[in-house]
């Protein structure tokens, strides 16, 4: 059975676009630029400041644990030192439920929203953050619910039961209805705006911040927590950061119509069709296991860790499959970034940037280093920061165009390094935060050497582009099983070329306990 369904990147799009009333004639005449904020904390010149990470949190409480409740309360202790939190994404699973906002977020990460003592009363859709949480996008946010499925949950509410008590999959009666569910607990939905006036009213009291790019969305703590699109820009501290989509160019090319193309097609096709026959073989087993024993618990959730790891190689493979081509991938994204990013590099005050979008285009973890959906990503990134080194020539004076690159989707938590790429990507540091509360992975068994194959001098060799140096998510066997969820405090210090201290922060499930662990904390600097 699949489990989710997913839109067309240019129906998502426009679907998005719909939402924020993109460019619409009263916007433009304004000079309002849609994709920046600023964050109106008094602070935001502090050279000196710290924020917080996390990523595929999304989970309820799962066999009468709560991982993503335990990651929140590790960041509660620096929740007052930190200015921010950049979530990098699958915000909720398994596909963007609006009705699992209150189990999902807002009752996990209470105490960082207005109200949150009696977080019951907060509604999804009028969200107020206390400590600004900054997100971006995952897939989960964009899927829906096949039609199969969705008829089901409505009409046959044993089977929904069944499925939800003995494998805890958070389905919920829809999907995120092509990310409308996320972009109306964060965006600022100006589509609801239809009374005579009600948009200029709006864009008077809430797009008051002024930038070099034009007027902007200022963003209140406390007051208008709202984002401006699904991908921004806003500056803190000396440094850019920069939020992408990356549900919008993750689509691989597709299979060749040639002989070979064929043959791998047909590869494909069969190996989607095991896949689903071990689908089911999951689900039937998993329906004779009683959640309430604990041994029988840790096996449903060893089974809704594999689910989740199948549906999503499906969902690549679907990707491949694809018989027409799709429509171009993200181009204005992909533009507006590299417009961004060499603006960046000429403002004399800009002294650092950080990068953060949901597919890694460097990572170990077994189910993501080789999916067709992180190469397209990693070329279309590669792509972008060629054409910016291209046009900045030696006004980077040997330092690489971004300091560091966060994302999710892998769920682990992983610190990777590029090393020379033959692009504009080589000597990146690079951190994957996506164990914050879903069920996590191993890492690969090949190693932490990514290795890529290249021409050279007319021949074809593997080399090295990218080495992990650290790597926290499932590991052991049995009665050794470990389950280490995370999140991240990164400080930024220094005045010229800052340093970031990446400090890892650990909840660990092993033997039926709970165990924190603060890692040791490393230095990443590009000077």
């Amino acid at each position: 059975m699949k489990l989710v369904s997913e839109r067309t990147i240019a129906n998502k799009i426009r679907k998005m676009k719909q939402r924020v009333r993109w460019q619409e004639p009263l916007i433009k005449e304004r000079g309002i630029d849609q994709t920046r904020l600023v964050l109106e904390d008094s602070q935001a010149s502090d050279h000196e400041f710290s924020f917080l990470v996390v990523g595929d949190s999304g989970s309820g409480k799962h066999f009468q644990e709560n991982p993503q409740r335990r990651v929140a309360e590790l960041m509660l202790p620096h929740h007052h030192e930190c200015r921010f939190m950049l979530h990098t994404g699958d915000v909720i699973y398994l596909v963007g439920s609006s009705e699992f906002y209150q189990q999902n977020f807002i009752q996990p990460y209470r105490e960082f929203l207005v109200g949150g003592e009696h977080p019951q009363k907060i509604a999804y859709d009028q969200m107020v953050f206390q400590l600004p949480i900054l997100p971006v996008p995952g897939n989960h946010d964009y899927y829906d619910l096949p039609v199969l499925l969705s008829l089901l949950s409505f009409t046959t509410l044993p089977i929904r039961h069944l499925l939800r008590s003995r494998l805890d999959i958070d389905v919920g009666l829809h999907g995120s209805r092509t990310g409308d569910a996320y972009a109306r607990a964060f965006l600022d939905y100006l589509k609801r705006l239809q009374l005579p006036g009600e948009l200029a009213h709006h864009l008077d009291k809430y797009y008051t911040a002024r930038t070099t790019t034009g007027s902007c969305l200022a963003y209140q703590p406390g007051h208008f927590t709202r984002l401006p699109n699904r991908y921004y820009t806003f500056r803190y501290g000396g440094i850019d950061f920069f939020a992408l989509d990356s549900n919008t160019f993750n689509d691989p090319a597709p299979l060749p119509a040639t002989k070979e193309g064929d043959a791998h097609r047909r590869l494909l096709e069969q190996r989607r069709a095991d896949l689903e026959q071990e689908q089911l073989q999951i689900m039937n087993t998993s329906a004779k296991l009683n959640p309430d024993d604990p041994s029988e618990a840790e096996q449903l959730d060893d089974f809704q860790a594999q689910l989740s790891q199948i549906e999503e190689i499906i969902v690549d493979i679907d990707k491949q499959l694809k018989s027409e081509p799709e429509t171009q991938p993200d181009t204005e994204q992909l533009n507006w970034l590299k417009e961004r990013l060499i603006e960046s590099w000429h403002t004399a005050e800009v002294r650092g940037r950080v990068i953060y979008f949901h597919h890694p285009p460097y990572v170990t973890e077994a189910t993501k280093w080789q999916q067709s959906q992180t190469l397209a990503i990693r070329g279309h990134i590669r792509s972008v920061l060629d054409a910016v080194a291209e046009t900045l020539g030696s006004r980077t004076q040997g330092r690489p165009l971004v300091d560091l690159v966060l994302n999710g989707h892998a769920h682990c938590l992983e610190y990777l390094q590029t090393t020379n790429t033959g692009h504009a990507d080589s000597y990146i540091n690079w951190i994957v935060c996506g164990g914050s509360g879903f069920s996590l992975r191993r890492q690969r068994t090949e190693g932490p050497d990514l290795l890529e194959t290249m021409q050279d001098a007319g021949k074809k060799e593997q080399r090295v582009v990218a080495r992990s140096h650290l790597y926290v998510g499932r590991e052991g066997h049995r009665s050794q099983k470990r389950r280490p969820y995370s999140c991240l405090r990164i400080d930024v210090r220094g005045e010229e070329q800052p340093k970031f201290i990446i400090r890892p922060l650990v909840a660990e499930w092993y033997q039926r306990r709970w165990y924190n662990h603060e890692l040791e904390p490393f230095v990443i600097r590009n000077s």
